[in-house]
Formats: structure tokens, sequence, C-alpha cells
């Protein structure tokens, strides 16, 4: 070849390479570009007088300054800073709502303990009955009301959950589209600035939700989440659908769009928003709303049951002071049968803050915990654990697969409600009393007396008598031996009622167990239903206090762990950030001194050509001589 083909080749790809390195300086602040540099190689060289000439330079290809790692950290590390923030953001919500004195529990709770202390010093006092109803009144308006809040927490969580479905397809269906047109350039080169556009929106998509990519030998991406289910498959895409699946309906489930069914796939999301959002509600949002919940019911039942072991202000026995809301129940989409399992609460002091999953296998009926997964009780007709009682005799027609969802304690809170209007119902008074006999010569005295059994109660006057002969004392035909535990106490159950001798009586002692009609100033079950505040009923090891208290702790607990993250995803974002940039980023010194190199090149190749241009005018002049 000759000088002039020779500085025409420079020429020619400095000319390239000039125009390359402008494309990175004016794309210095371009989101997601990587820098380009143009891959020169020498033509293939002649061999003219027993050489080898050099034939000039051509341009091999534009190449993409690009790491695949480098990528795939920046995509995690995307996810999982987005993931921590919006669960900060959320938690941080949450815990405000139920710490707040002037929307929180406690002050309202504490309030209701301190009337009832109130009635048990007056009784017979009209005002402190009024205010005691009045604070019950508020108790339940207080739980209601932080429910409510709870539940627009919820509905914002639902709402962004459906917004963020909605941009996974969006992004999908890009990526999907980019796949196609990459395919179809890459046989006439690389096409670098497509290549770009799709790893912007692959970045897009980790804020989302957490993904994996893999490369196709055609250039195209696959994109899988969770456990391997496909969203991107080359040049097509599958839809996330945002709708129940497993029949809550305020609690929207994740689904893959498919042929018939969407299929479930909301346990296998994490990373990004959506898995922030997912992760917040079943992990707050559930628990905060089915612990409230629980501690509402237990509280209603509780005061219930002692006040109906008393007698009110007219000498009736009492009625419950709340009205509790039943266990919610609901059937799976896709179920045969639209029955549903009558549910009910069984003993309250053994509920748990978990939802149950009740699953139909063709014979025999199976309650899961979902909390755990673990089996509770399985059978036919009646199946009873953690506090619920389920009749499964009101389900026809089912079929296997079958499945529904007991949600116990979900509606607690809001539910609760003051059923007595009048405060003279409060039974402030022991149902029964007990006196000794006048002819008593032993020293035993009566520690207690009290209804224990509201459905068995009697309240016809007995005589309990001792016989010293048996050391037993007798009760119509009934035995009961003394102190049979050694511990100087003797417990007597009859009736319905429960009585405790201290000491030794005599032969032909007698205790006289009576209603305890006409003596309204008796506080004995007043001061027994102001005790149930010290007692660890809820859940079997925690006082009402500390059921809210829990509550309090765990979301704070969470939400602290979610402030933590969140500044380890920050950092770990910067640090992913500044390596991509490292390694494909624009650095403008570097290219301002490749754009002289080449121009300065350039340059020379263009005096190669007018060189070589002279030569050839000169030996033409020497010819025509």
């Amino acid at each position: 070849m000759s000088a002039s083909g020779i500085g025409t080749s420079a020429l020619l790809a400095f000319q390239r390479a000039i125009g390359t390195t402008s494309n990175n300086i004016a794309n210095s602040a371009t989101e997601g570009y990587s820098r380009q540099r143009t891959e020169l190689s020498n033509l293939t060289p002649q061999f003219l007088g027993g050489s080898f000439q050099g034939q000039g330079v051509q341009v091999d290809t534009i190449r993409r300054i690009s790491d695949d790692f480098v990528n795939t950290q920046l995509r995690n590390s995307i996810s999982d800073q987005s993931n921590a923030e919006l669960k900060a953001s959320l938690a941080g919500r949450i815990d405000d709502l139920l710490g707040s004195s002037s929307s929180g529990l406690t002050p309202v709770l504490q309030d209701f303990f301190d009337a009832g202390q109130d009635l048990a010093n007056d009784p017979t006092s009209s005002a402190a009955r009024t205010v005691f109803l009045t604070e019950a009144e508020s108790l339940a308006e207080r739980f209601a009301s932080i429910d409510r809040r709870i539940e627009e927490q919820r509905d914002i969580i639902n709402g962004q959950i459906r917004t963020n479905v909605e941009e996974i397809n969006s992004l999908t269906d890009a990526i999907a589209g980019l796949n196609r047109e990459i395919v179809s350039k890459s046989t006439q080169g690389t096409p670098n600035d497509l290549l770009d556009q799709r790893d912007r929106v692959l970045n897009q998509l980790a804020e989302k939700v957490n993904v994996r990519i893999t490369e196709q030998d055609d250039g195209a991406v696959n994109v899988f989440v969770g456990n391997g289910q496909a969203l991107v498959l080359g040049g097509n895409n599958r839809e996330l659908v945002a709708e129940s699946l497993t029949g809550d309906p305020r609690s929207p489930d994740i689904g893959l769009a498919t042929s018939g069914d969407p299929v479930n796939i909301s346990r296998f999301i994490q990373g990004g928003e959506l898995g922030a959002l997912l992760e917040t509600r079943t992990g707050i949002i559930d628990e905060a709303q089915n612990t409230l919940g629980r501690l509402a019911i237990s509280i209603g039942a509780e005061y219930n049951q002692q006040n109906r072991l008393g007698l009110d202000l007219n000498g009736q026995q009492g009625a419950d002071i709340f009205g509790i809301g039943d266990p919610a129940v609901r059937g799976f989409p896709g179920n045969e049968s639209d029955d549903v399992p009558s549910v009910e609460f069984g003993d309250v002091r053994d509920l748990t803050t978990s939802d149950y999953r009740l699953n139909y296998n063709g014979t025999d009926y199976e309650l899961r915990k979902l909390s755990d997964g673990g089996v509770v009780a399985s059978g036919n007709g009646v199946l009873e654990a953690d506090g619920i009682i389920v009749d499964t005799a009101t389900i026809g027609g089912q079929e296997e697969g079958d499945g529904w969802l007991i949600q116990p304690t979900r509606n607690g809170a809001r539910d609760l409600s003051v059923e007595m209007t009048d405060p003279s119902g409060i039974a402030a008074a022991s149902a029964v009393r007990a006196d000794l006999g006048e002819d008593n010569v032993g020293d035993a005295s009566i520690a207690s007396v009290r209804a224990v059994d509201r459905d068995n109660l009697d309240l016809a006057e007995v005589t309990v008598e001792f016989d010293g002969n048996t050391d037993q004392f007798e009760i119509n035909g009934s035995a009961f031996p003394l102190d049979p535990d050694g511990d100087g106490i003797t417990t007597i159950e009859f009736n319905g009622w429960e009585m405790e001798i201290r000491g030794t009586p005599e032969d032909g002692d007698t205790f006289v167990v009576s209603s305890n009609v006409d003596h309204p100033g008796d506080n004995r079950n007043m001061l027994a239903m102001n005790d149930l505040s010290d007692e660890r009923l809820v859940g079997g090891d925690r006082t009402f206090g500390d059921g809210y208290n829990s509550l309090l702790a765990n979301v704070g607990t969470r939400t602290r762990q979610a402030q933590v993250a969140q500044e380890s995803a920050d950092a770990q974002l910067a640090q992913a950030r500044a390596q991509r940039e490292a390694v494909s980023g624009v650095n403008l010194d570097e290219e301002a001194a490749d754009l002289i190199r080449y121009q300065q090149a350039y340059q020379a190749a263009a005096q190669v050509i007018s060189v070589s241009n002279s030569l050839f005018d000169s030996l033409l002049g020497a010819v025509r001589r």
C-alpha cells in the first residue's frame, strides 16, 4: 500500500477514535453510561523486497468498558438499599403510631385500671360506676382507633405493592423489547448504547425487587426472581399480578401470570421495594394487628368472665361488659365448596398472634399454624388448638385441596365494644359469701370464697360440716379431705363456687355458704377484676400492660434493625457505585489527554497524505520532462 493509503487508513482510524472520545466526554454526566474505547489493529503487512511492509491501521471495534461482576454487585446493592430504606421508613411510621402518648394504648389502659380501683374503693358509687364504664368505652375506642390507623398503613402498603407490580411489568416489558433489539443488531456489531440502556432498566428493576440475571449466547438476558421464577426469557416477559390468592382481601398476594390461575410467589419475593413492602406487611402490620387484637380479646373475655361471677348493684348475676368479635374465616379462591368452618374462641389465654390455614386432603382436615408451618390439629369434626375451636361439620361439598384462612385475632381490636349501658350492671360484689357456724370451737377460718363457674353456679344456701372421725368436710353427701396438700389449707369446690378453709376445725364445726345478695357494699369481685391487670393472662405469660409493651418493643426493635440495615446498605451502595465508575465511568482528564493524542495523530496522518501527494506530484513532473 502506498504512503497515501497508509495515511488515509490512519486518518480514518483516528477520526473514529476522536469521535469515540468526544462521545465519552459528551456522556460523562449520563447515568449508566459506560465509556467506550476504539480498538485499533494493524492491517495485514505486504511482503515486498524480501521483507514485510506495513499497510496501515484499521478499526476493529468500538469496545464498551463494562464488568458483569461489578454490574451484578451494583444491582444487588441497589436492591438492598431500596429495601432497607423503605423498611426503615415504614417501620418508623408504625413505631410512632404505637408509641405516641396521644395515640398509643398505654395511657388509656392505665386510666381504665385506675377507674376500676376507684370503683373498688366505693362499690355503691354511681359516679365511680359511670366513670368505669366511660373508661371502658374509651379503651375500646382507642383499640379501634389504633386498628384503623394500622389499616390505613396497610392500605398505603397495598397500594404501593400494586404500583410496584405495575412498574415491574413495565420494566420487564422494556427489557424484553431491548433484548429483541440487541439480538437483531448484534449481527452488525455490538450495540453499546442499547446495552447501557438495558443495564439502566435492570438497575431500575433491582430497585423494585431482587433479580438474578443470566446472559444468552445471542446477547439477550434472562431475568429471574425468587427461587427461579422467570420474568424475562429472551424477547418475552411474564407479568406479575397483585390480587388475593389466599383468601384475605386485605392482603393482596404476588402472583405470576400463567395460562390458568396465577401462581402465588409472595413467599419467594425478596429485596427491593416490593420485598420491603411484603416483609413489613407480614412482619409488622399483620403482627401488630394480631397482637393488638389478641390483647383486646383477652381484656374483654377476662373482664366479662369475672363480671359474670359477681353480683351487680341490683343483686343479679353479672353480665358481659364487653362485646368481642368472632374469628375471621375465609375460603381460598378456587375452593370447590363455598362453605366455611365454624370457628369460635376456646380458652383465650391460649391464643397466639398467628394466622392459620385449614386444609382438606380428601379425607381429613389439617389445621396449620402459618407463623411456623406446624400442624396443630388434624382429623374431622371439631378441631381445637391454640385457643380456637374449629367445627368442620359446617362444610359441605368440599374437595381435596380446598383451604380456608383463619385469622383468630386479626379483627379483635376493631370489634371490641362496650355492651353494658347501665352502670349498675357492674358486678362489684362477690356472688357468694361464707360464714362460720355460731357453735364452732376449732381454730379454722374462712380464707376466701368466690364463684368460679358461672354456668354451674348455684347460690342456694348449703352447710359444710367437719367430721372429726374421718377428717373430712361433708356437703350433701360429698366429702373433701382436710388439708390434702399439707399446707394448712383445704379447698372445697361445690355448686360452681370455691371456698378455702385455713386451720384445723373440730368435729361438728360448720361453715355456711350462701348468696351474697343484699350486700351492695361488698367489693370482692371488683378487687378480683382489678387483680386481672397483674395476672399473666395474655398468651399465658404476659400481663395486659406487658402484652402491649412487648408489641412496642418488637416494633421498636424492627425499626432500629431497619435503620442499621439502611446505614449499612447506603455505604455498600456508595462503594458499589464508586467501583462501577472506576471501571466504566468517564474520566474527563483521561479523555482530554486521549483527545489531544488522537488529534496529534490525526494531524500527523494528514501530513503523511500531504507528503505522499507532494512526492506523487514531483514524480509526475519528472516524467513530463
